[in-house]
């Protein structure tokens, strides 16, 4: 039952993200975790996601109905898109190689569709290239040696969502959890030893870490209060943010758009996180890593309503 509800709550996040598109104001915003001092990059007046900060510092990638944008870090100039082609489904599970060469997406085949698939491309554009053959495939992690591909994906109702890598060449896959309910979020940390990941399997969400072959999975997170989403670790590997959603407001499977919700940081070796930011958002906000270089500020997007006429 709760493999099929999994899969049920997904197909309702990918529909409120769609009817999302046009409904809210999207706010740009970079956030200072030493001081807790909030810029606004830039807004925009339509939905955008899931920024991911490249490795020289200089752009902030998004994306936004179905495509892949960047923007200068300051906020500045004008927004260009990036050329993927034929994929122009893109949702806002991407990430950047820890070269800073190349970008990995998912993607479906239409908009409101839950199938996505991965694919790899070089970050000033270009031919993709298919990666998982199979679908849902949600990206979250690349290995900062560049060899593979950590997602989280539904083959069957019966399994449910867990996580899996590939090869960034493509072939066999590999299932690294096998838990009860959803996991999801899997992200490499910067030396590669450790996969971080949220799971449901405690009854709330919340965040976890593994070593990268799936051994010894344990819970970095004890929060009963808040469901913990989309753990980021730091470049320099001693900082990891994650996202939160207040018990009650939602199912804790559930990381739906327009909710109030929080900001966490946590030392990397676990230990008591602290609250950095409250906003509106949720869905978008901070779904893949937005650390900037300096591990001292992340990217991260908070929505306003529009006023119905």
């Amino acid at each position: 039952m709760k493999k099929l509800l999994s899969l049920v709550i997904l197909c309702m996040a990918i529909g409120v993200q769609a009817q999302q598109q046009s409904n809210v104001t999207s706010i740009l915003e970079v956030l200072d975790v030493q001081t807790g001092q909030r810029t606004v990059l830039k807004e925009f007046n339509y939905l955008i996601e899931a920024p991911n900060w490249t490795v020289d510092g200089k752009w902030i990638i998004f994306n936004s109905n179905g495509l892949i944008y960047k923007l200068a870090a300051n906020g500045k100039g004008e927004v260009g898109l990036i050329n993927t082609e034929y994929v122009t489904r893109c949702n806002n599970d991407h990430v950047l190689s820890a070269d800073g060469k190349y970008i990995a997406v998912s993607s479906g085949p239409s908009a409101n569709s839950w199938t996505s698939y991965i694919y790899t491309l070089p970050l000033e554009g270009g031919t993709p290239k298919l990666i998982t053959p199979w679908g849902p495939s949600y990206l979250h992690g690349w290995s900062p040696d560049g060899k593979t591909l950590a997602y989280c994906a539904f083959r069957s109702v019966a399994e449910g969502a867990d996580i899996y890598t590939i090869s960034v060449n493509g072939g066999e896959e590999t299932r690294l959890t096998t838990a009860e309910g959803l996991d999801d979020g899997p992200e490499y940390s910067p030396d590669g030893k450790h996969i971080w990941f949220n799971s449901v399997r405690t009854g709330l969400m919340q965040v976890w870490r593994m070593n990268a072959d799936g051994s010894d999975q344990r819970q970095m997170t004890f929060d009963e209060t808040r469901n913990a989403w989309f753990p980021h670790v730091s470049p320099d590997g001693k900082q990891v943010i994650y996202i939160t959603y207040h018990v009650g407001d939602l199912e804790p499977g559930q990381h739906l758009a327009n909710y109030n919700v929080e900001l966490w940081l946590m030392p990397a070796e676990g230990g008591q996180p602290k609250r950095v930011a409250e906003l509106f958002g949720g869905q978008g906000t901070i779904n893949t890593n937005s650390w900037a270089p300096d591990s001292r500020h992340v990217a991260f997007v908070s929505y306003r309503l529009k006023k119905k006429e």
